[in-house]
This record gives C-alpha cells, structure tokens and sequence, in this order.
C-alpha cells in the first residue's frame, strides 16, 4: 500500500549494495537476490553491486595448496595469493553474479576496481595490537590495499543506461600491483563517490543489535561510539559500523546493516514502511 511513495523517494537514486556472506553461498538466494536487483532497475533505482568473496578464495587456495593467514581479519595476500584472489573474485564469482542478473531479464556488467582507473589503492598499513607505529613495525600484508582515489567516469557512463554494474573489489596501486581490497571499504568509498542515496550492507545478521538482542532500527553516528563504549557493538560490528561512518564520511546519505538471507531484504528495506535492517545516518 505505501510501495508507491518509496518508489518515488528513490527514482532515479543510486543505491549500492554490497553483497556477500552466506548469502553468496546458496545458489537458490544468490537468484532472488539478482531478481531484487533487476525489479530495482526496473522501478527507476540505479544499482551498484559490490561483492566479496572470502569463503571461495579460502576454498581456491587450499584446492592449489597455497597456506592462508590472516591478521586482524585481513588475508596476508602475497604475490601468489593476490593472483588466486584476482581470478576468484574477478573471474568466477563477478560473471557468476552478472551471469544470475541477466538470467533474471536484466543487463549486468562486471568490472573491478582496476577498469577505467575506477579506484586506486595504496597498501594498508597495519600495525600489531597494542603498539603504535614508534615502537614496533606493522604486519605486513603484503597486497592488501585500501581505496586512495575513486574515479566513476565508467560508472557514469553505464548509470541510467539499464546496466548494472557489479563490481569486484580488486584495484591496481600508483606502483602498477594488484591490491585485494576489503569489500565493505570498497563498497564505502564507492557509494560516497558517487553521492549515493543508500549503501546497503547485506551481512549474516538483522543488524545492529541492542543488549536485549532486539533490532535498533536507526542510529546516528554518535550513538554508535557511545554503543561501542559501553560494550551493545562489539566484536566483527565493530569494522562494519566503522564502514558505515567512513562512507557516510564520504557523502552516502544513509547506510543500512541488514539480513541479507531474509527474503528480498533489499525491496523490504528500500520500497516498504518498515524497512529491514538498521538505518544509519549522520
């Protein structure tokens, strides 16, 4: 009943969402979800996919017998690994999501981050927990990038053209390597280039929780700090508002956490009154 409203309030407007988790995983969600995406289109939104793909790197270097580490949550990536991470992410899974997308009557086009120069990266810095850059050296992740510069010239040109662009989040450094970049960063720094209206996080989990485990539906970004100090956000919530904050920093209007296995959780969230997931604004 109150569809129409909602589809008004994001005619024409740029939404991004950044798709992975278990919900990648399953074949049968993986097609509503690029269902979603084309009735999106459809309706006069402008998506942006950006996907990951950790479980199916892990699954690709233990096929190959090359040894995973992480630090922080982040893959070590050397030069091996950086490669295995390139064609899993910008090879099978970036034209298996296309693949789904235009099955279900829509127009995807896969890209990374390397095409048209669309994002820059420079090696992130990460030191061991506890010390600060004086007193002790970082650990070095060899060919893991953070985004430095974003240029949406390509996506300018396939915005509002019935395309869909889902993006995989590798990117080439001014030094002319190759960075795997974490999804949810690459997600940000995408959506705040373009000025999005909504940068959806599709996780395991209905969003932000309170200590009584129910749903907080809105949050702005102070609330968040104070949630994190006093112990309701923690654990992996904690670099996913993180996220939020750095791409509302960059000029999202909002950014919503949401179950990305709840059935059409993307229309629920974007095209109904009572939205699916937590909304967070400034």
């Amino acid at each position: 009943m109150q569809a129409l409203p909602h589809m008004l309030r994001y005619d024409d407007a740029i939404v991004v969402v950044k798709y992975g988790g278990h919900a990648m995983g399953d074949e049968q969600v993986a097609r509503e979800f690029a269902k979603d995406m084309v009735l999106l289109e459809q309706s006069g939104v402008n998506p942006v996919v950006v996907h990951g793909g950790g479980p199916q790197i892990g699954a690709m270097l233990k096929k190959l017998g090359i040894a995973s580490h992480f630090s922080g949550g982040l893959r070590v990536t050397d030069k091996a690994t950086v490669e295995i991470v390139e064609m899993v992410l910008c090879g099978s899974i970036n034209k298996q999501i296309v693949g789904f997308i235009n099955a279900e009557g829509g127009r995807a086009i896969g890209l990374c981050g390397k095409d048209g120069n669309m994002v820059t990266a420079t090696k992130l810095e990460r030191h061991t927990e506890g010390h600060t850059a004086s007193d002790e050296p970082e650990v070095d992740l060899g060919f893991v990038g953070e985004p430095s510069k974003v240029d949406v010239t390509v996506l300018d040109q396939v915005l509002g053209r019935e395309l869909i662009p889902v993006l995989a989040p590798v990117a080439q450094g001014s030094d002319g390597e190759t960075y795997n970049v974490n999804a949810d960063t690459f997600a940000g720094a995408i959506a705040g280039a373009l000025g999005a209206k909504r940068l959806l996080f599709l996780t395991d989990v209905p969003g932000v929780l309170d200590k009584q485990k129910n749903l907080i539906k809105e949050l702005r970004v102070d609330d968040i700090r104070g949630l994190i100090a006093d112990g309701t956000i923690t654990g992996g919530m904690i670099p996913k508002v993180e996220t939020c904050i750095y791409a509302l920093e960059q000029g999202v209007e909002g950014v919503v956490i949401l179950d990305g296995k709840l059935p059409h959780a993307v229309l629920v969230e974007l095209l109904t009154d009572h939205g699916a997931g937590t909304l967070i604004t400034r």
